[in-house]
């Protein structure tokens, strides 16, 4: 993506130009609200609009995290010069096929990116060109804060209301409030990434920026799991096979409902409530229903349906039961290294110190030079030669960019390094 067509303001704009104390506070779009489009006309009045406009497109979508059991979009903001700033409430179209149209071949401004993509596929929106993500833009630049306010107004002087962003966007009507902070979220994006721009070329990181973004254009996908109700809150204390099933069995029969419901499987049951269930001993249904939270409104209304199948869970056999840990795959944890493979340990401990130094001269976080999982995995179990290396460490996703920096710490933590006269650097985490 090039800086052509935007706000000449915005070229001047650096962050130590503008002390955070004299932001410009804002509380609504320039242009005033525009109203959200809910029928196909109105629809059809935006797509016309985007065609028009030139450059890129600020992108946001606002989800009902919390709320709903989907991560749909509920919301869409766009913003493209020559065109300003609309809205659009995607759950009134069977489908946006014609903004995608509009959109062909167009660059696309997101603020961490990975977080709407999903969503925005999922009304058929996806980008067809170029990505910038303003957030990881400004993790490559080394900047402390990194959320969209503070980021407008570090780097463009603007102070932006935020009381909104855990509302549930599902609600209908939405309210003109909570419309202004939609639409403020892209109010600024095009003038933030014109910035960013600048300033990732004079520090050398473009090509960075580049690859990094594709990357998150290629690999952003839904997580799928494997046991997900395992990463259920508090299962520290859940120590039996029998509780485990509990949980299993409880935690699925949530999932079913939210599911059916659209409803956050938190407010139908908490977690801590499945936990309670699966640690209680009770065994009977008249035992089980004087647990005190079974009395509670959102828990009572399906109060059978967990009491069934804590029941299922008991009634089991024991070959039938889940293990109450999953077989352990990739690398061991960090602290077991020392004990189980001395060699490995003392790679590890070299390259955390030496990548830590890197990234401090990098002005950039340790963990974007490299994923902490792929550091671990070629360091356990190195390749057999420095090209083997590399080639690992594309397979496992790293870019052109970070291999080039890492690589050649890698290679010495494995193959250069006199392992027992190594010096213990300052531990970094990574």
């Amino acid at each position: 993506m090039t800086s052509e067509n935007t706000d000449d303001l915005a070229v001047i704009v650096a962050a130590e130009e503008i002390p955070e104390v004299n932001s410009i506070k804002v509380s609504e779009p320039r242009d005033g609200l525009p109203k959200i489009a809910t029928t196909p006309a109105e629809l059809l009045a935006i797509v016309a609009a985007i065609s028009k406009g030139t450059g890129p497109v600020a992108l946001d979508a606002e989800r009902a995290s919390g709320f709903k059991f989907s991560q749909r979009a509920y919301l869409i903001q766009l913003r493209r010069e020559g065109c300003g700033s609309h809205l659009i409430d995607p759950t009134s179209f069977a489908n946006l096929d014609l903004l995608q149209a509009a959109l062909q071949d167009v660059d696309w401004i997101l603020h961490a990116a990975s977080q709407d993509l999903v969503c925005l596929a999922e009304v058929g929106l996806v980008p067809t060109a170029g990505l910038f993500d303003t957030e990881l833009a400004g993790r490559l630049l080394g900047l402390p804060r990194v959320g969209l306010g503070p980021m407008i107004e570090t780097q463009l002087g603007f102070s932006l209301a935020k009381e909104h962003s855990a509302a549930d966007w599902s609600t209908r009507p939405l309210p003109d409030s909570w419309l202004n902070y939609a639409a403020l979220d892209v109010e600024f994006l095009i003038e933030l990434w014109n910035v960013l721009d600048q300033q990732l070329i004079a520090a050398g990181k473009r090509e960075w920026a580049i690859q990094e973004f594709d990357h998150v254009r290629r690999t952003t996908v839904p997580i799928e799991r494997v046991d997900p109700w395992r990463r259920t809150s508090g299962m520290h204390v859940i120590r039996s096979p029998r509780e485990i099933a509990i949980v299993r069995e409880v935690w699925q029969a949530r999932d079913e409902i939210a599911r059916e419901q659209d409803i956050a499987a938190g407010r139908i049951l908490s977690d801590s409530h499945i936990v309670t269930i699966a640690n209680s001993g009770l065994t009977t249904k008249t035992d089980l229903r004087t647990l005190s939270f079974m009395h509670l409104r959102n828990v009572k209304r399906h109060a059978d349906i967990w009491i069934q199948a804590a029941i299922r869970a008991h009634e089991l056999s024991e070959d039938q039961l889940p293990p109450v840990k999953l077989p352990a795959t990739g690398t061991p944890a960090p602290r077991n290294w020392e004990v189980r493979n001395p060699v490995a340990w003392r790679r590890l401990e070299f390259t955390r110190g030496q990548l830590a130094a890197t990234a401090e001269e990098l002005n950039l976080p340790v963990e974007n030079l490299m994923t902490p999982e792929t550091i671990r995995r070629v360091l356990w179990s190195p390749p057999e030669t420095p090209e083997l290396l590399r080639v690992e460490l594309m397979n496992f996703g790293a870019r052109l960019w970070q291999i080039e920096i890492v690589a050649p710490v890698l290679e010495t933590a494995i193959w250069f390094m006199v392992q027992d006269q190594v010096s213990q650097p300052a531990k970094v985490v990574t």
